[in-house]
């Protein structure tokens, strides 16, 4: 077992991606799986009409929908994703998400 964010996370056995975080009101929850030099890989929750603003990062990110309808926008270009789709987030352009339904992502950061 390893401490993650306060809560126990078992190594080295299955796990349901989508039962890793859980959808909250008016909230997005995020739960990080995995926190290395070379990246992390998170879960997050987004409640429907929740998002992240737009911002940059300064290294290339994968989302994977895991359930419900998000919007992905980078550089002001809106793209439509749901479960089972995925979009990489180029390093150091201008990027948001915002819940469509109530959805859940898998976020992999590369550094």
């Amino acid at each position: 077992m390893a401490e993650q964010g306060g809560q126990r996370v078992a190594l080295a056995r299955a796990q349901e991606l989508k039962g890793l975080a859980a959808y909250q009101e008016h909230s997005v929850v995020s739960r990080e799986i995995v926190n290395k030099p070379a990246g992390t890989v998170t879960v997050f929750a987004f409640d429907r009409g929740e998002g992240l603003s737009e911002h940059t990062a300064p290294f290339d990110a994968l989302v994977l929908i895991l359930e419900g309808k998000a919007e992905v926008s980078i550089e002001g270009v809106g793209h439509a994703l749901g479960e089972g789709q995925m979009i990489v987030m180029p390093a150091h352009r201008p990027h948001a998400v915002k819940a469509l339904d109530r959805f859940k992502m898998l976020l992999v950061l590369i550094r």
